[in-house]
């Protein structure tokens, strides 16, 4: 593989070799630094694992999004996922206009909790029942509540670089910022906490198969991301998936599938049926709020009776539910019951995708280009990517020293080698000529 590293110290000043002004980005910056801790309310967004300072964002619209400096970007993070039909989608927004004439929130039962449970269950018909709460983290906290309290197990496998949010229990070699940070796990984290997590490489079968035999009575669950999104985005091998579903069912073991990602980034419907799997319970957020906080978990009726007020499982939520949060999500999955969104979506991204490897060539930079649905990400290895042993084979420099040459040229990307890109409705295929044509220019400047 050949080499693309750039000093440290260079990298962490790059964006004083541009020409971008980021002025008021800056200012804002500083600011921030005595109020929010690292200036920041989520860690990736400090651009730590890119260097440089963070630019604060104005507005965002369609597939375009706007820096408080007044620089124009094609947005390729999306709010990390939801915003699949672009920013500022009018429907999404309209709903919103007039429901927040009604009131925010009441802590009461709300129709909009009826529709858009209908039709996330239309889109995913493993889930009998579910129970929305606020985030995907609180979706996954409260599903290993659950998976314990109805198996009577204590022990969760889970699956290296597979990120379920920042959760005690599966903030083990969690994926994007902790792979960014070299963070194994979390400061404040009990060893007693995580005593009953078991890390086995993603794809790893072997290693599955070991974790039963060791402690086959044990495991309450396995969690999954069907395909990972927070190393990257790695698909899984043919057969992974059948193959945990017929060991969990031969252990009277539960199927936890993450879908937080990849929940409707392929079609009206989850990456289970992409590769045909029945998990016992599915983890949902981001997406099905229209942009709003907003997240859920649900799956076989027997197993989600046993969640208060019909069983012994405790979980609430005073703004579960928000009549807010539920009505962009309607609008937002309403929209999404058109094919033809999709059909625009796959074509997009994979000219985008096939672009990436043509360039790939022209420059002789090893790049592995993988793609699930509308979701992309490019890692810059000569090894085949499969798990996050060969994730980590990535140039995070050269990373950082092409973030900062396209975000010159008007690009947009996640500020970490290790999270995905995603890709909206509102993405035209002039947007995607522009960003190859902006990644050509950077990989000349860059290699």
């Amino acid at each position: 593989m050949r080499s693309y590293f750039v000093p440290v110290a260079y990298i962490c000043d790059l964006s004083k070799y541009i020409m971008l002004n980021l002025n008021q980005s800056k200012k804002y910056f500083e600011t921030a630094q005595q109020v929010l801790v690292g200036g920041v309310n989520s860690p990736v967004r400090a651009f730590n694992s890119v260097g440089g300072n963070p630019i604060f964002i104005s507005h965002g619209k369609g597939s375009k999004i706007y820096d408080v400096d007044g620089n124009e970007y094609i947005d390729y993070v999306g709010s990390y996922g939801p915003l699949i039909l672009g920013h500022a989608n009018e429907q999404v927004n309209l709903a919103l206009q007039k429901g927040i004439k009604k009131g925010t929130t009441y802590g009461a039962t709300t129709k909009n909790e009826i529709d858009l449970a209908q039709l996330v269950t239309t889109a995913f018909p493993t889930i009998e029942k579910i129970r929305f709460v606020n985030s995907g983290t609180e979706a996954i906290l409260s599903t290993l509540r659950l998976v314990r309290g109805f198996t009577g197990k204590s022990k969760i496998i889970k699956f290296r670089g597979c990120y379920h949010g920042h959760c005690d229990a599966l903030l083990v070699e969690g994926g994007s910022g902790i792979m960014t940070l070299g963070m194994s796990g979390s400061a404040g984290v009990p060893e007693s906490l995580v005593s009953n997590t078991i890390s086995v490489s993603f794809n790893d079968k072997a290693g599955v198969e070991n974790a039963f035999k060791q402690y086959g009575d044990e495991i309450a669950a396995i969690a999954i991301e069907p395909v990972a999104g927070n190393m990257g985005v790695i698909l899984p091998d043919d057969d992974f998936l059948p193959f945990l579903r017929k060991i969990a069912y031969q252990h009277q073991t539960l199927l936890v599938i993450d879908e937080v990602m990849t929940g409707l980034r392929h079609g009206f419907y989850g990456a289970q049926q992409v590769f045909d799997i029945k998990p016992d319970l599915t983890c949902l957020g981001k997406i099905i709020g229209g942009g709003l906080p907003v997240g859920a978990y649900g799956g076989r009726k027997e197993i989600m009776d046993m969640v208060s007020p019909l069983g012994p499982v405790y979980q609430a939520g005073t703004l579960s539910g928000n009549p807010l949060a539920m009505a962009a999500g309607i609008a937002m999955l309403q929209q999404l019951q058109h094919k033809d969104l999709y059909t625009h979506l796959h074509k997009v991204t994979g000219i985008l995708k096939d672009g990436l490897n043509m360039l790939s060539e022209k420059h002789s930079v090893p790049m592995q280009v993988h793609q699930f649905g509308s979701m992309l990400s490019v890692f810059f290895t000569e090894a085949t990517v499969t798990n996050y042993e060969t994730a980590k084979t990535t140039d995070t420099k050269f990373f950082s020293k092409l973030f900062w040459a396209l975000l010159e040229n008007g690009i947009y990307l996640p500020p970490s080698n290790f999270e995905s890109w995603f890709i909206s409705t509102a993405h035209t295929e002039s947007d995607i000529e522009k960003t190859l044509d902006s990644f050509d220019v950077a990989l000349g400047k860059c290699v």
